[in-house]
């Protein structure tokens, strides 16, 4: 028994004498990593900076409008309250969208008090 286990230490001591990394050689890896990550994300933001500059710029010429468009918005999230208490939007033939809650939502926010002039109106 002895025999087999000295004959199993010769067998595996080359290889253990033959491995190659070495502290230095693993930090050479590394850095080659970190070099390689960063090429990658120089190269990728060189690619995007045009469109984020156009997109910044819409975005400025939209301000405007969307700066009056905030007090509605933010009326219309007060109705909503939770998205995920919504099913998938329903186009009908007419072109109607309907936009159903779902059958185990917790009831509605209640409607906030709006003057009567600036309540919607609705022709019959």
């Amino acid at each position: 028994m002895k025999h087999l286990v000295v004959a199993l230490y010769l067998c595996a001591a080359p290889a253990w004498a033959q491995d190659p990394s070495t502290p230095d050689e693993v930090e050479e890896g590394f850095s080659l990593m970190e070099e390689g990550a960063k090429l990658l994300l120089k190269g990728l933001m060189s690619e995007m900076e045009p469109t984020l500059d156009e997109m910044g710029k819409a975005l400025s010429d939209l301000e405007p409008s969307l700066k009056d468009l905030q007090p509605r918005l933010l009326e219309l999230l007060a109705l909503v309250d939770d998205l995920t208490n919504y099913q998938a939007p329903e186009r009908l033939e007419n072109g109607d969208i309907l936009i159903r809650r779902k059958p185990d939502a917790p009831a509605p926010p209640p409607f906030p008090n709006t003057p009567e002039d600036t309540a919607p109106q609705v022709d019959l």
